[in-house]
């Protein structure tokens, strides 16, 4: 066993979290065998592997970023109850 369960109850203590007796116990044995298994895939040889960000080959997921909707000013300001130039004139509200 790699964890203890003084570890979990540091951690536990660090997080502020309360732990029961049965808790701390379950969670020592799940931690345990995570790192374990963790301690198994360290044994594996990935000097050969590329190092890579994604299972899957995804080369841009973004689109590029183009206007496809020109604004009509004449038409958005149409219905303003105010305007100056382009602009939508509003009340000053702060003094």
């Amino acid at each position: 066993m790699k964890l203890t369960r003084a570890d979990v109850q540091r951690v536990a203590t660090l997080a502020r979290l309360r732990l029961s007796s049965e808790e701390e116990t379950h969670l020592t044995a799940q931690l345990d065998s995570i790192l374990l298994y963790m301690d198994k895939l360290n044994e594996l040889d990935t000097s050969q592997v590329a190092p890579f960000t994604h299972a899957v080959d995804i080369v841009n997921g973004f689109r590029e970023d183009e206007v496809t909707n020109q604004p009509d000013t004449d038409a958005l300001l149409a219905n303003a109850p105010e305007k100056d130039a382009t602009f939508f004139k509003v009340p000053k509200i702060i003094e």
